[in-house]
């Protein structure tokens, strides 16, 4: 193993800075799921070319390298392994899970005719024709429900990471060159996970594996280390492309601003290429995360804030919390659609999941400690 590699993970300490991204993360994976809430423009996705889901894969990759590169290190990198395979059952049977019970509860709204719309909303639009079909390409990863596709991408993602660890242990900077040439191609052969009978995937694991990859790369080396964060050129080259990217997102949502820009500088950023994770969503990402990190240290005090608890609870039981964000996602969209879809209403709403992903939160933290007494602190769920 590297000797920098096995220092850096072997002074690492609990850093409340990951769980609050990852439950900010979930938060508002919830929310934009939920479609037509007026809180979604409070999202990540709002403010730039980078969202949620580009935070939610970078921290678990940070987060998976931290804990099962340790335990490379105490217990072997088998052990290790088999732990990561572990979680990616697990994430699988929870995938199932949610499809089967999912898919069958909005066929049933459907089928009572409370809102048939619902299916070519949740892109399942074949399940009352052909019910089996749907179910069996499910099982095999080639349906995308709207709300499953992250889960969906996470599967083959830490299914790779094995490998993907294992070079991080070892060669860090190889490891990462080669999960960009692996970008690279994809984006260039158009490679992508097929959907049936003739889709792809929203989120092309081929493309998305880099961001998680450079999480781990991220955890392993260090970077950025003190000295870049002191270069005050930098971080105002950071903010000016955060600030360029707000003054894009926000011309392609409004006309009337759009107006006010040439089209050849709106026209590469639109649309905006999630499938694909373009170069300028990287780089959007990597500017807020510098520049956040550089704002909030390990050991600022709002860490400690009551009022950040629950998100830093929720994500350090991410799993969990984003499997019960999927049920009141599309319960949610239920209430909305099927009674008066008001401000104060889609507010209400976006409040209530938030107190129940909470509750589920605290209750398995609750659950993990009566069943390992002598653990002070959960570890999180895959991160």
């Amino acid at each position: 193993m590297n000797p920098t590699v096995q220092a850096n993970l072997a002074a690492y300490r609990h850093d409340a800075r990951l769980y609050l991204a990852l439950g900010i993360a979930t938060w508002s994976i919830f929310v934009v799921h939920v479609p037509d809430n007026v809180v979604s423009l409070l999202t990540l996705r709002s403010f730039g070319f980078s969202g949620q889901a580009d935070l939610f894969v970078f921290v678990v990759g940070y987060g998976i390298t931290v804990i099962h590169g340790r335990m490379a290190l105490e217990r072997g990198f088998i052990v290790s392994a088999t732990r990561i395979f572990r979680r990616v059952w697990r994430l699988y049977a929870a995938y199932v899970v949610l499809f089967v019970i999912y898919v069958d509860a909005i066929a049933s709204v459907a089928a009572q005719s409370m809102a048939p719309e619902i299916i070519h909303d949740y892109n399942i639009s074949g399940i009352i024709e052909h019910p089996l079909r749907i179910l069996v390409s499910g099982l095999v990863l080639q349906e995308e429900p709207a709300s499953l596709d992250l889960l969906q991408l996470m599967i083959p993602l830490m299914a790779f990471f094995p490998l993907a660890l294992w070079g991080l242990l070892r060669r860090p900077h190889v490891t990462l060159l080669a999960s960009v040439a692996l970008y690279l191609a994809a984006r260039h052969f158009d490679w992508n996970f097929r959907l049936y009978p003739d889709g792809t995937w929203s989120f092309n694991p081929f493309c998305w594996q880099m961001l998680m990859v450079l999480g781990g790369w991220f955890a392993v080396t260090g970077a950025p280390s003190r000295a870049l964060r002191g270069m005050r050129w930098l971080k105002a080259l950071a903010a000016a492309w955060l600030l360029f990217a707000l003054v894009i997102t926000l011309a392609q949502h409004s006309p009337a601003l759009g107006s006010h820009l040439p089209d050849g500088l709106l026209a590469p950023f639109t649309p905006n290429d999630k499938e694909n994770l373009a170069p300028y969503r990287v780089l959007h990402f990597l500017a807020l995360a510098f520049l956040a990190t550089s704002l909030v240290p390990t050991d600022h005090p709002a860490l400690q804030w009551r009022s950040l608890q629950a998100v830093i609870r929720c994500g350090e039981e991410w799993l969990a919390v984003f499997c019960v964000g999927v049920f009141l996602s599309f319960a949610g969209h239920l209430i909305l659609i099927t009674g008066p879809n008001l401000v104060l209403m889609q507010i209400a709403v976006t409040l209530a999941g938030f107190a129940a992903m909470t509750a589920v939160a605290y209750y398995v933290s609750w659950s993990r400690r009566q069943d390992h007494p002598t653990v002070a602190r959960p570890r999180a769920q895959g991160a």
